[in-house]
């Protein structure tokens, strides 16, 4: 078995071990697991089950990890991710009144979509031709985004008719706690403890047991008091295979299935250039490497298998340099991390029982940590400027990333017309800006 592991991963060939492999792998893990407790709460929200969208989230996430490392060989992990669950939630469902259901089949489009984007040659257009400022700014954009819902959701801020938006109350038992661990989890991550964020949510919501909410304990257990079971397959099919594709087709949700597709796309190239450059893979002038191709091509396998399944867009995680840090260089890290995320079915009991103070201020945490490319903005030429910065403040504080999307690449072109610099806008931006010119999907209020 090993000899094959060796020969088939070829680790040997890139100077690792497979015990290194596999701790990285286990690194790797620990640095994401805390999805499998976000994801239903988030998800939760629409009226999907948090039992059976935990189970679809560790089903996801192995599949990816498992082909991620079985066919395109490299040491990436993948999860449903962040934000676009937000996007599904909070404003497809919520503020649109779509069901969860015809999202899901957005979801599955957004894959389809992405596999065939995938397929063609010209996907690496795609990718150069938006601008970088533009790619910085939406995943700072989207970063804000999860930090104020986290923010919403600790009870932190709450709404007003004055302002908007105030303080709310903090010597409330339940905000105070959200408060206490979103400083514990942020001195975790200063110590640089690997899993801090999944630590974190697991102590607060040990000490919500103890910490008076309006009924009762912050915490609840669940009346039988079981933490661990076997993954109950019957709980699964309150979410598997319900996405309504048809549905979707019918609603003409265009911009929404767009939406999807566009983070996707931008979250999974940037991050397998970012990976790719920090291992020093990258090749500069055609922003590749060898295992890309393939690679893009499980993530839009993954994100379909997601949809059916019963979870939102699954991608590839940043937070697959963790592991890679350890030493992980090939498929046998991300096979690790998938078996990881099928042993974890068995905790599906437990994301009823995580309460909001453990899960959003790992939110905000997650938000304060993905607006890291907002410091390499350039902010000396305002035609690239003003867009990201649009971009930036758009998407949060209308609670919407396609807002936040088509502010920004409409923007850069106007400006890149009325400056007389039209011809340093792409064939690409040209498509999007007028797709949006035309209206389409502008009132997504």
């Amino acid at each position: 078995m090993l000899k094959f592991l060796d020969s088939h991963f070829g680790v040997s060939r890139t100077g690792s071990s497979i015990r290194t492999e596999i701790v990285a792998g286990v690194t790797t893990f620990l640095t994401m697991a805390y999805i499998l407790f976000l994801n239903p709460q988030i998800l939760g929200s629409t009226g999907m089950d948090p039992r059976a969208v935990m189970l679809a989230t560790a089903l996801a996430s192995a599949f990816g990890c498992l082909a991620m490392g079985l066919i395109a060989r490299l040491p990436f992990a993948l999860a449903p991710g962040m934000g676009v669950n937000a996007f599904f939630a909070y404003t497809v469902v919520a503020q649109k009144h779509i069901p969860w259901e015809v999202a899901l089949g957005a979801v599955f489009l957004d894959g389809l979509l992405f596999l065939i984007l995938s397929l063609l040659p010209i996907r690496e257009r795609i990718i150069r031709e938006i601008p970088y400022n533009l790619k910085l700014a939406t995943s700072g954009a989207i970063g804000l985004f999860i930090c104020f819902i986290g923010l919403r959701s600790a009870g932190i801020v709450e709404a007003s008719e004055a302002t908007l938006v105030r303080m709310g109350p903090l010597n409330s038992p339940p905000v105070a706690l959200a408060v206490a661990g979103l400083l514990f989890m942020g001195w975790l991550l200063a110590r640089q403890v690997r899993g801090a964020l999944l630590l974190g949510i697991l102590a607060v919501t040990v000490a919500g047991l103890f910490v008076p909410g309006t009924q009762g304990p912050v915490t609840s257990l669940p009346s039988g008091g079981t933490l661990v079971s076997m993954p109950d397959l019957g709980v699964l099919g309150l979410v598997m295979g319900r996405m309504d594709v048809v549905g979707a087709l019918e609603m003409g949700l265009v911009v929404i299935v767009f939406t999807f597709t566009f983070v996707d796309l931008f979250d999974t190239a940037g991050t397998f250039v970012g990976l790719g450059t920090r291992m020093g893979w990258i090749d500069r002038e055609n922003q590749t490497f060898p295992g890309l191709g393939r690679g893009l091509l499980v993530d839009a396998t993954a994100t379909m298998f997601g949809a059916f399944v019963g979870t939102s867009t699954t991608t590839t995680y940043v937070e697959s340099a963790s592991g890679m840090t350890e030493g992980g260089r090939t498929g046998l890290t991300a096979v690790t991390v998938g078996v990881l995320f099928l042993l974890a079915m068995v905790f599906a009991p437990m994301a009823g029982v995580v309460p909001a103070a453990a899960t959003a201020p790992a939110l905000i945490l997650v938000g304060f940590l993905m607006l890291e490319p907002v410091t390499k903005l350039d902010l000396t030429d305002v035609t690239e400027a003003l867009p990201a910065f649009l971009c930036l403040v758009i998407m949060p504080l209308t609670y919407n990333i396609a807002n936040g999307l088509i502010w920004g690449i409409t923007s850069y072109a106007v400006l890149k017309v009325a400056t007389g610099r039209w011809r340093e806008v792409g064939v690409t931006m040209w498509v999007l800006a007028v797709l949006f010119a035309l209206g389409v999907g502008l009132d997504l209020r």
